[in-house]
């Protein structure tokens, strides 16, 4: 008895999350058309989108160390504690002044950056698919972790990578990415269609 509830439970989180996937498909689609586009990016410019990437970072590092120094000014103020507070911003200002004027160390801690990134973002998305229907895109869930996590062992293994290969590999892993979750969307869509159709048909009927 207890197993029976705890079975129907289980296929009830399971239609839950995908139906609630299923109406969102375009969100998921949108991300896969970002992940095509930044990947053609990537492979067609690989040097000027390393550079962007790194300047980008760099520019978030400083303001957002900026704003907890502030922060930490501000609790101090207030009788609060304040020393992590300044402490923290102090290195993300240091991080991001090493990524500004040495953009080659900050390539390679990108490297492994995005490895510990890429394994933890397959493997959330690879259990993830266990919790989505067969029907709603589980496999096309579970492959794009499993790409992913393939992606961040590659990195881990050879991280001195030059820029430009690195550049590559992430054009290739975000096209990949990108095309899997258009797959994907487009299944979840089809799903949601036929849903509302049976919706449909029910009113009718009543």
């Amino acid at each position: 008895m207890a197993a029976s509830t705890a079975s129907r439970s289980r296929v009830s989180a399971t239609d839950a999350l995908s139906d609630v996937l299923a109406e969102s498909w375009w969100a998921v689609g949108l991300r896969g058309l970002l992940g095509i586009a930044f990947g053609l990016i990537c492979l067609l410019v690989p040097t000027a989108a390393i550079f962007a990437l790194i300047i980008l970072f760099a520019a978030y590092m400083l303001v957002d160390g900026v704003l907890a120094i502030a922060s930490g000014i501000k609790a101090a103020r207030n009788g609060e504690r304040w020393g992590l507070i300044i402490l923290g911003g102090i290195v993300d200002l240091a991080v991001g002044a090493i990524a500004f004027f040495w953009p080659g160390i900050t390539a390679v801690a990108f490297v492994l950056l995005i490895a510990i990134w890429a394994i933890i973002s397959g493997f959330l998305m690879l259990v993830s698919s266990f919790t989505l229907k067969i029907d709603h895109g589980r496999w096309w869930l579970a492959l794009g972790g499993i790409a992913s996590l393939v992606f961040g062992i590659v990195l881990l293994i050879a991280p001195l990578v030059g820029a430009v290969v690195l550049t590559w590999w992430i054009g290739a892993y975000a096209l990949v990415f990108g095309v899997l979750l258009l797959v994907l969307a487009f299944q979840l869509h089809s799903r949601q269609e036929k849903r509302g159709r049976s919706a449909g048909r029910a009113k009718k009927k009543a």
